[in-house]
């Protein structure tokens, strides 16, 4: 296992924008795809002050009334959008201790009568009274759009890191208008000494691309590595933590990692941890097994120098060689919150839940 990993590599975006530094780039990022499924990246093109505006305003968010949480349910929405209560969801059979609110970039649903369920799964966000937390939705969005141009800007340099035409995946994505990225607020609470330590239980990412904001100083954040040891991810100020998804392992045929990982609770004694996840997705209607990507055989070498991974404890997002990828994603919103799927989408929670709702679902 040559290409085992201890800790998660530091990449640098300023390099990007020199033509005599980009290679070193590229150089490195290659390695963390391969190799890793998780980087850093500092001197990234989101704004400073809009990321710092944003992380004002979440302990205020959480902050909020319970009855002004409860009005934007997620229940409410067909599109898995709005907020989650303390321990609303289980990993492995265990209780992930977090509060979280779930936001998109702006979407007009495509869906309509007759058409195929999992176009319902974009669509308008709840959003809290603006009278209660002025201006929150605006720094919301307009962080959520800055990450999302950042987004498309580092799948371009996972093309070429994959020695590919820098365009060569730009197949999976629509039009800017049919498409949506997902992010979500969260709390971790501090463990009170009545809980167990977990925050979210292990499991992959979905889609191709996971840009994740750590809101606060506390560690937590964990990556499974080759063998299956678990590897902390500490906070880095200004940098984002990028990892791979499902999605983007299974179009690569394994070339890129999806690595296993997961969240630990605060600490007794400690105060909240908050972080703010950006799913960047792929076309709800990308069918991955009909898609060949002609990697160069050097580049297919540097999968097999490094090896097949261990048994991870994850084992979520295991259908895109048979669904596109919005019936994908629907189904593993629909087996994480079995309650917006019960009054949304009957049918596929009568498959799922024949026995009707369950007292404990599984997140992952």
């Amino acid at each position: 296992m040559a290409a085992n990993f201890s800790s998660v590599p530091v990449l640098d975006f300023a390099l990007v924008s020199d033509n005599a530094t980009k290679p070193e780039f590229i150089l490195q990022l290659r390695h963390a795809l391969i190799n890793v499924g998780f980087l850093y990246l500092d001197n990234h093109t989101v704004s400073q002050k809009v990321t710092n505006d944003l992380i004002d305003y979440i302990p205020r968010l959480f902050d909020l009334p319970q009855e002004a949480k409860n009005q934007i349910f997620m229940a409410n929405s067909p599109h898995f959008l709005g907020y989650s209560r303390l321990g609303a969801e289980f990993t492995k059979g265990k209780t992930d201790y977090r509060e979280q609110f779930d936001f998109a970039t702006p979407h007009e649903t495509q869906w309509k009568p007759g058409a195929p369920e999992h176009l319902r799964l974009w669509g308008p966000s709840q959003w809290p009274d603006e009278g209660l937390i002025p201006g929150f939705k605006n720094t919301m969005e307009t962080y959520l759009q800055q990450v999302q141009a950042l987004s498309y800007q580092f799948i371009s340099l996972l093309a070429e890191a994959f020695g590919l035409p820098s365009d060569a995946l730009n197949k999976f994505y629509d039009a800017d208008k049919f498409m949506q990225h997902r992010g979500k607020v969260v709390k971790y609470p501090a463990n009170d000494g009545s809980l167990t330590d977990q925050g979210v239980g292990p499991h992959y990412d979905a889609g191709f691309l996971t840009f994740l904001l750590v809101a606060s100083p506390h560690r937590g954040l964990q990556v499974q590595n080759l063998s299956g040891q678990w590897i902390d991810v500490p906070p880095i100020p200004g940098t984002f933590v990028v990892n791979i998804g499902k999605a983007l392992e299974f179009v690569t045929r394994g070339l890129a990692r999806a690595t296993s990982h997961r969240v630990l609770s605060p600490p007794v004694g400690s105060t909240p941890r908050y972080s703010v996840p950006f799913f960047q997705n792929i076309s709800l209607n990308a069918c991955l097994a009909d898609e060949v990507l002609d990697f160069p055989s050097e580049i297919l070498q540097l999968k097999q120098l490094r090896g097949d991974p261990v048994q991870t404890d994850s084992v979520n997002f295991a259908e895109f060689d048979r669904e596109p990828s919005g019936k994908v994603n629907l189904i593993g919103r629909v087996k994480s919150h079995p309650d917006v799927a019960q009054r949304h989408y009957p049918d596929l929670f009568a498959q799922y839940f024949p026995n009707g709702l369950p007292q404990q679902v599984s997140a992952y």
